[in-house]
């Protein structure tokens, strides 16, 4: 049975992941907050990305500024040509894609529209006491151009011989028309983007390669392999910039929608910068003794998107619970102790335990209601191990571990407990 999304959304507030922002003052559109648990899931998953991507000899990481110079929007194309056409109601002042609608009035109150004008979505702002157009900035519609204009920066300082890639991770802003579907699609919104550098005429066999290593390392997030396909944009698809491009889509319950982008970009971006702010950005072949323009292939992922088709995909409905089953990695809470009752010798020894195991691991402590209620509590959260400590342990100092997935329960010393967590929490 396919989930509902109001399902979801309700066990994310319920437990303490996903909160509508503001909420206290009625909330605001599309724009939510990550709870304690959503915080912990959202930074397993870039901890993760990070690794796979930086944890290597030939990329770097980047933390660029959100606000940067105007002309890096107009070299990058986005002032001129980052705008959606939209209609707005004369009447109830409701605004619309053309696409969205099926005749020429408004679908909420049959209101006349206005003339169709473009809109452009990047936010702007000001820089400075003064509010006009000289200290006009924008918050940034994507983390990429971070990236362009460092390139020299970060190749030159750690000495790096093309192909060589930079990542980040990082907010982007985008004035959206038609947000929607939870955090799918949101005005504020994380990205972990990568851009390879590598020598023209190389750039088709850097591009299969990062097509590959992508859908690879989305499989080893746990996501079901039958919910993640390639879509290849047509010629009618693809960005000005780009020479081809795929997007890995996964399967959401409202269709199969991108997750991530990987690109050929060319030398589209950097060839720009080096127009618009008068600065050679060419990279010497001290080898070969050629100088050239990089191309570059991205990889750029939505990692709010990310976290949504995990939380989808780990969701289960079972006859006497639902239950998260996070890839332990991704998993927020990674084991809960619990005391059999509320006993001082119990829960001095629980305390112990968990104390040791702290450092390793994120865990919580609970003692309210009966065991069963306890594991629940921890199978609604994703919490992949649960330790009890009853009356037993208190004379052979051993403890009851129990597997969210299975339901087994195996009897571990606890000498023994944390290497035996462990072994079952690969991180």
């Amino acid at each position: 049975m396919a989930l509902d999304m109001s399902t979801l959304v309700s066990l994310c507030k319920r437990r303490g992941f996903i909160f509508q922002s503001s909420e206290i003052y009625g909330g605001i559109n599309s724009c939510w907050d990550y709870g304690p648990l959503g915080v912990e899931l959202k930074n397993n998953i870039k901890r993760v990305w990070w690794q796979a991507m930086v944890n290597r000899e030939d990329i770097e990481g980047l933390d660029a500024s959100i606000l940067m110079h105007p002309k890096v929007w107009e070299a990058s194309g986005h002032v001129a040509g980052f705008t959606d056409p939209l209609v707005d109601c004369k009447k109830c002042k409701h605004r619309f894609r053309p696409d969205q609608l099926q005749e020429k009035k408004c679908p909420d109150c049959g209101g006349a529209l206005t003339e169709l004008r473009m809109f452009n979505l990047m936010f702007k702002t000001f820089m400075g006491p003064v509010e006009d157009e000289s200290s006009s900035v924008y918050l940034r519609p994507e983390t990429a151009q971070g990236i362009y204009v460092n390139f020299l920066n970060v190749q030159s300082t750690l000495r790096h011989k093309i192909p060589f890639g930079i990542a980040q991770i990082g907010k982007a802003f985008r004035n959206e028309i038609t947000p929607g579907n939870f955090i799918f699609r949101t005005r504020e919104f994380e990205q972990m983007e990568m851009q390879y550098f590598v020598k023209p005429g190389t750039d088709e066999e850097w591009f299969e390669h990062w097509k590959e290593e992508r859908l690879t390392w989305h499989k080893a997030l746990g996501l079901n392999p039958k919910k993640l396909q390639f879509h290849q944009h047509g010629t009618d698809e693809l960005a000005h910039y780009a020479k081809k491009a795929f997007d890995v889509q996964y399967e959401f319950p409202f269709g199969w929608q991108e997750i991530e982008g990987i690109h050929n970009r060319t030398d589209f971006d950097l060839s720009r910068h080096q127009e618009f702010s008068g600065k050679s950005l060419q990279y010497f072949d001290e080898a070969t003794k050629e100088k050239y323009i990089p191309y570059v292939i991205e990889t750029s992922v939505g990692c709010d998107r990310t976290l949504l088709a995990c939380l989808i995909d780990a969701y289960a409905e079972e006859e006497e619970r639902s239950v998260l089953r996070f890839h332990p990695k991704l998993a927020p809470i990674k084991v809960a102790f619990f005391p059999l009752i509320k006993d001082a010798g119990l829960q001095e020894l629980t305390h112990k335990l968990q104390e040791e195991t702290r450092p390793y691991f994120l865990t919580r402590y609970d003692e309210a209601g009966s065991i069963g209620r306890r594991y629940r509590r921890q199978d609604e959260i994703g919490t992949p191990l649960c330790v009890t400590v009853d009356f037993d342990s208190l004379k052979d100092q051993a403890v009851t571990v129990r597997d969210r997935d299975s339901m087994k329960q195996d009897r571990v010393s606890t000498s023994q407990l944390l290497e035996f967590l462990r072994k079952k929490i690969v991180l």
